[in-house]
């Protein structure tokens, strides 16, 4: 698997540079529903688990560079999903349910979690079989 960054992963540090796009160029210019409502939804997981993955390393609640578990991707979906989508329109007037957006977190963290937990492919790579003696070519007489 490939090692994990937490707040410097680059899904991570993608994810918070499209809600940045989106939030301040995109949205107060495109009347698209979809970015409005659900786009940065689909960035929960991707952004704010692996900065809470690296409080809890700094805590000592989880091991250090250790790939998100699925336990932790499902236990933080559902703790968001009521959160954000139960609680927070009981306490504040302005914000609204949605159940899409439960969905949206859950998609988002299911495309995060199957690209941190992929397996690294070096020989994609043609630089780093460069070296090995079994990747050269030879030339045909």
């Amino acid at each position: 698997m490939n090692p994990f960054r937490g707040w410097r992963d680059p899904l991570c540090r993608a994810g918070c540079a499209a809600y940045l796009i989106n939030r301040f160029c995109l949205k107060p210019v495109l009347p698209l529903p979809f970015l409005h409502s659900h786009f940065n939804d689909l960035l929960l997981i991707p952004c704010a688990l692996p900065i809470l993955l690296s409080v809890h390393e700094r805590l000592g609640l989880r091991p250090r560079g250790g790939v998100p578990t699925w336990p932790e991707f499902l236990g933080h979906w559902a703790l968001w999903s009521v959160l954000f989508e139960w609680v927070g329109p009981r306490l504040f007037v302005h914000a609204t349910g949605d159940p899409l957006d439960v969905v949206a977190y859950g998609v988002g963290g299911l495309v995060s979690m199957l690209w941190w937990r992929r397996p690294v492919r070096w020989s994609r790579f043609p630089l780093a079989r460069a070296g090995s003696a079994s990747h050269t070519r030879t030339p045909v007489s």
